[in-house]
């Protein structure tokens, strides 16, 4: 009969939705899980019946997800990245930097104070010698920033190769998921399971790097990096490394037996944060510490230089500059005494016509990396004013990308996630279906053994 075959259909079709159910019920706490349902269809009659129909069937199963939803996702984790790793560096170099013991500017205006306050007696030991105070003590504060942007660097580099290896594995398991994805779904397998997982490392490694995601027909994904190189094709993935050949190393990325050059202030994600504050805040910040320290050393000296001590001999370098950064930038000559500084200009003991002029350097220009030409005593405010800058920056592009990133995974979440109460009503339809069916049934045999009553 087939009123016992479209009942029979039914309740089978009952219990593959409440097993689809109870499959979400049970990953309702499970980070990044799809959830699914049962797509239901009538079994037509056959060609030249007049009969209702055969039942009914499962179609597929649903995977309910939205790729627009989820390519936003993992852009907007690609932005969380890059402004997420430079910030802890930028907050270090701020309160160093700004600090008021610890500053450039604290260590300058303590050595020209010791100036000014030399010019009160040009003859006298101790104010010699605190000028020569205060002369170590600027030049420590060199050195003490200048090691906190070395041990940056440092970091950096420590960071970047162990991003590299996790990049690389990843890429490697999204090459391999994308394989048995292709087999198993040709084999007719449901690999929602496998997709979820892939999705997972897809956006683990947006987080890392700026990609772009391709949908292909037999299933798998193709990952690029923004700038259209590509990371996985298929079941062929690409690695990333550094080249130590060239100086500084650069990153470069082999795909296939091809080699691509990369600019790694321009890859997105956590590494191009990284490369970009390395490159475009760290090292001019560097370059001009170093600048400043130099010309710093260099006037000074040379003004030294054209003085006389109190003894009437030709004045000497006060400070010594190591462009190497070994040991610290800046330092004060071996072996220099306050007897030796030349404040003299014509060899009389109680002229101070030259250490006039050494207090007068504060005012004259310095010409460094990041900010251009700027007057020595400004030079420190001017350091610290950009990195301030250049920081809040970085820090209003990080809330905006944690919001929209937040927001994605809203949108994200109302489409694919498990809602308990959504899944309880359907646990309930499907089984009154069940029980519908199982009904009709059981009056399809009381119907049957009417009938074999008769006879």
């Amino acid at each position: 009969m087939s009123i016992i075959n479209n009942a029979l259909s039914g309740s089978l079709a009952a219990q593959t939705a409440i097993n689809t159910t109870s499959q979400n019920i049970a990953n309702l706490q499970t980070k990044g899980y799809t959830r699914q349902g049962v797509l239901l269809s009538a079994v037509a009659p056959a060609v030249g019946s007049g009969g209702p129909g055969f039942g009914v069937e499962v179609s597929k199963l649903l995977r309910f997800s939205d790729s627009y939803k989820s390519q936003q996702l993992w852009r907007a984790n690609s932005e969380l990245g890059a402004h997420s790793q430079s910030q802890p560096y930028f907050t270090q170099l701020e309160r160093v930097m700004g600090d008021d013991k610890t500053s450039l500017s604290n260590g300058v205006d303590q050595f020209f104070r010791a100036l000014n306050a030399a010019g009160v007696d040009p003859v006298s030991t101790p104010l010699r010698q605190q000028v020569l105070t205060a002369a170590n003590a600027m030049a420590q504060s060199f050195n003490s920033i200048y090691n906190v942007t070395r041990q940056q660097q440092v970091s950096i580099t420590q960071q970047r190769d162990a991003m590299l290896p996790q990049l690389n594995t990843l890429s490697a398991n999204i090459a391999a998921l994308n394989q048995r994805i292709n087999s198993s779904g040709a084999a007719g397998t449901n690999v929602s399971a496998l997709i979820d997982e892939r999705d997972r490392n897809i956006d683990s490694l947006a987080n890392l790097v700026s990609i772009e995601v391709l949908e292909q027909p037999d299933g798998t994904r193709s990952v690029s990096l923004r700038s259209g190189q590509p990371l996985v094709a298929g079941n062929l993935s690409g690695t990333l490394s550094m080249n130590p050949s060239t100086t500084p190393a650069s990153l470069e990325l082999k795909f296939a037996g091809t080699t691509f050059g990369l600019d790694d202030t321009k890859v997105g994600g956590q590494l191009g944060g990284l490369g970009d504050f390395e490159k475009n805040t760290l090292a001019p910040l560097q370059t001009s510490l170093t600048d400043m320290a130099n010309q710093m050393a260099n006037l000074v000296n040379t003004q030294l230089a054209a003085g006389f001590k109190p003894n009437g001999a030709a004045g000497t370098a006060l400070f010594t500059f190591n462009p190497t950064g070994a040991g610290g930038i800046l330092s004060i000559t071996p072996g220099m005494q306050a007897a030796d500084l030349a404040f003299s200009s014509d060899g009389t003991p109680g002229d101070s016509k030259n250490l006039q002029a050494l207090i007068a350097i504060k005012g004259q220009p310095v010409t460094l990396a990041s900010i251009g030409t700027v007057l020595l005593g400004d030079a420190d405010t001017q350091l610290v004013g950009k990195l301030g800058i250049d920081s809040g920056q970085n820090q209003s592009l990080l809330g905006t990308a944690a919001t929209v990133r937040e927001q994605s995974e809203d949108d994200w979440a109302a489409t694919s996630s498990v809602n308990k109460d959504e899944e309880a009503i359907n646990l309930v339809e499907f089984q009154n279906m069940y029980q519908a069916n199982m009904k009709v049934i059981a009056v399809a045999n009381t119907l049957f053994d009417a009938t074999l009553a008769l006879f």
